[in-house]
C-alpha cells in the first residue's frame, strides 16, 4: 500500500476524532453519545463494529478450507446475534436509562455482581481486541513493505489517537465513514472475481453439495450446537452492544437499528462466504486460506481499486478494535474506579476514561505482538465469561427477583466452565458452561436469596 495512502486514510480517523471531541463535554457524552444517535449510525456502527478482521480473513479462508459449514459464525451467527439484540435486548435495556451494562448489573443485582462482570468480560475484550490488531499489522505488512509488528504499532497509536479524543462519537463517526469504505470494498472484489470465473466444470467441482452444507459430517450434533451457540450468545452482552442501544435517541431507534444491522450484516459478511466458496477455482492450491481475499485483490483489481480494498480490509479491523477499547476503558472507569475512589466532577472521570482507554490499547497490543496467530487470540477471547453474561442478563432483565449471589456465581462458574470444557476436550464447552451458570444461578438465588441476602425459605 502506498504511504500516502495509508496516512490519508488514518489521518481522516484521527481528524474525526478531534472534532467529534468538541461534542464531548461530560461523561454521558463520551460513553453513549449524548443519547443522540438515529438509526443510519446506529445501524452503521453495530454492523461495523461487529465485522472485524474474522469475517474478513478468518471466514473466507475457512469457507475455502471447509465449505459453507466454515462461514456458521461469520455471517450467520454474528448476523442472528443482532436479530437477538433487536428483538429481545434492545427496548428494555435502553428503557433503562443505564451509562454501561455494569449500571444494569449495579441496579438489578448489587454492586458485587457489577465488579464481577468487569472481572470477566474486559480480559476477553482486550484480548478480542488484541487478535484485531495483529490482523491490522498482517494487512498492512501483505500489501506494502512495512513489517507487521511496525504496522501493529502503529495502528495501536492511531486508534487511541482518534477514540479517546471523541469517545464514542468519535467511533460511531468512523464506523460510518469506515462501514461506507468497506461495503464498497467487498462489492467491487466480488464484482471483480464474478467477471473472472472459470468455467463451468470448475465451478461444479468447487461448488459439490459436500461444500454447500451448512453441517459437517465429522461433528456431533451437541458439537453443532455449540458452534453455533457461540457465535449467536457469546457475542450477545458486550459493552460494545450495549453502547450502541444506550447511546440511541429513544428504544425504538435502537431496536430498528439493531434489526437494520442484522440485515447488513448479513448481506454484506455473505460476500466474504461466496469468494470463499468460489475460491479453490479462483485461487486453488492457497497456502495460507486466510490471505483469500487480499490475494484476491491483488490479482483481480487494478491499482487503484487494490487500495481501496486494502482501506476496506483496514476498516473491518479498526471499526472493531475502536469500540473494544473504548469499551473496556469504560467499564474499568465507571464501573470500578470511579465508585471506588468516589470520583466527582466530569472532567475527572473524562481524563479517567481517557487515561484508562490508552492503558488498555498498550496492554492489547503487548499480547497481540506476542501471540503466535489470530485464531489463537480469538479462541482465548471466546471462551472468557460469556455463557455466565448471557444466563445473567436474561436474568437481570426478565426477573422480578434477581440475586445478587446466583449472578455473581453464574458470572464465575460461566467462566471457569468454558476454558476447562475445551481444555479436556468436552465437544460443547459454551453448552456445558452456560447450563453451569444457570445452574450456579438458581442454586446462589435459592439458598440466598434477591440481592444476595439469605433466604427465609
Amino acid at each position: 500500500m502506498e504511504w500516502s495512502v495509508l496516512v490519508l486514510f488514518l489521518g481522516v480517523q484521527v481528524a474525526l476524532g478531534v472534532w467529534a471531541a468538541g461534542r464531548v463535554k461530560n461523561e454521558e457524552d463520551y460513553v453513549v453519545a449524548g443519547r443522540r444517535l438515529g438509526i443510519p449510525l446506529i445501524t452503521m456502527s453495530m454492523f461495523a463494529t461487529w465485522f472485524g478482521a474474522e469475517t474478513c480473513l478468518g471466514s473466507s479462508g475457512a469457507v475455502y478450507a471447509q465449505g459453507l459449514s466454515g462461514g456458521r459464525a461469520d455471517p450467520f451467527g454474528y448476523a442472528a446475534c443482532l436479530l437477538l439484540v433487536g428483538l429481545v435486548l434492545a427496548l428494555p435495556l435502553h428503557r433503562g436509562r443505564y451509562l454501561t451494562i455494569g449500571d444494569l448489573y449495579r441496579e438489578r443485582f448489587g454492586p458485587k455482581a457489577e465488579r464481577v462482570l468487569v472481572i470477566v468480560l474486559v480480559p476477553g475484550s482486550i484480548l478480542w481486541g488484541a487478535a484485531q490488531l495483529r490482523a491490522f499489522g498482517q494487512v498492512v505488512a501483505a500489501t506494502s513493505h512495512m513489517d507487521a509488528t511496525t504496522a501493529t504499532i502503529l495502528s495501536t497509536v492511531f486508534v487511541i489517537a482518534y477514540t479517546s479524543f471523541g469517545g464514542l462519537w468519535g467511533d460511531v463517526l468512523s464506523d460510518l465513514v469506515q462501514g461506507t469504505v468497506l461495503c464498497i470494498g467487498l462489492v467491487v472484489l466480488l464484482l471483480a472475481c464474478l467477471l473472472d470465473l472459470p468455467s463451468g466444470a470448475e465451478l461444479g467441482r468447487v461448488l459439490g453439495s459436500d461444500r454447500l452444507s451448512l453441517w459437517p459430517k465429522d461433528e456431533s450434533i451437541l458439537a453443532q450446537v455449540d458452534r453455533w451457540a457461540i457465535p449467536i450468545f457469546g457475542s450477545l452482552v458486550t459493552q460494545e452492544m450495549a453502547s450502541r442501544v444506550l447511546a440511541a435517541r429513544n428504544a425504538a431507534v435502537a431496536q430498528r437499528g439493531a434489526l437494520l444491522a442484522s440485515l447488513v450484516y448479513l448481506v454484506f459478511g455473505s460476500i466474504p462466504v461466496v469468494l470463499g466458496l468460489l475460491g479453490p477455482a479462483l485461487l486453488p492450491g492457497l497456502a495460507d486460506p486466510e490471505q483469500l481475499l487480499p490475494e484476491l485483490a491483488r490479482q483481480k483489481l487494478p491499482l487503484g481499486l487494490y487500495l481501496l480494498f486494502a482501506c476496506s480490509l483496514l476498516s473491518a479491523i479498526l471499526t472493531t478494535v475502536d469500540s473494544i477499547l473504548l469499551s473496556a476503558s469504560t467499564l474499568v472507569s465507571h464501573d470500578w474506579l470511579v465508585p471506588t475512589f468516589r470520583i466527582q466532577g466530569e472532567r475527572h472521570k473524562l481524563w479517567l476514561d481517557r487515561g484508562l482507554l490508552v492503558l488498555c490499547g498498550i496492554i492489547a497490543l503487548y499480547l497481540a505482538l506476542g501471540s503466535d496467530s489470530i485464531y489463537a487470540l480469538l479462541q482465548q477471547s471466546a471462551l472468557l465469561g460469556a455463557a455466565g453474561l448471557v444466563v445473567t442478563i436474561f436474568c437481570g432483565l426478565y426477573t422480578r427477583r434477581p440475586s445478587q449471589a446466583g449472578a455473581v456465581l453464574a458470572l464465575l462458574i460461566g467462566a471457569l466452565l468454558a476454558p476447562l470444557g475445551e481444555h479436556y476436550g468436552f465437544e460443547a464447552p459454551f453448552l456445558l458452561a452456560t447450563a453451569g451458570a444457570a445452574l450456579s444461578y438458581a442454586v446462589g438465588a435459592r439458598l440466598f436469596g434477591p440481592r444476595g441476602t439469605p433466604s427465609s425459605a
